[in-house]
């Protein structure tokens, strides 16, 4: 029996460029939220010693910076449920 040919090759996944791959993702979107932190903790440092007096923009900053942890959140239990679900799956 002849065998069929489509000229056509099969790939595997393509591999992940650099600085492309989810855990590059991870690990800067964990670095983004640690600096956010970090300067949400610097300017209110400075307006307690009374160094600023924008206190707007500190309130604005840390909100941003509490709802960007507040998500991180979300999505580690997220991904934790799939975790466990996939863990609970028959083999």
């Amino acid at each position: 029996m002849p065998a069929l040919s489509t000229g056509r090759t099969v790939s595997g996944p393509a591999p992940a460029e650099a600085g492309n791959g989810f855990g590059e993702k991870l690990t800067r979107a964990v670095s983004q939220l640690n600096s956010q932190q970090l300067a949400v903790d610097e300017a209110a440092s400075r307006l307690a010693l009374g160094s600023t007096a924008d206190l707007h923009s500190i309130i604005l900053d840390a909100e941003k910076a509490s709802l960007s942890l507040e998500l991180a959140i979300q999505v580690r239990n997220k991904a934790l449920e799939a975790y466990q679900e996939v863990m609970r799956m028959p083999l």
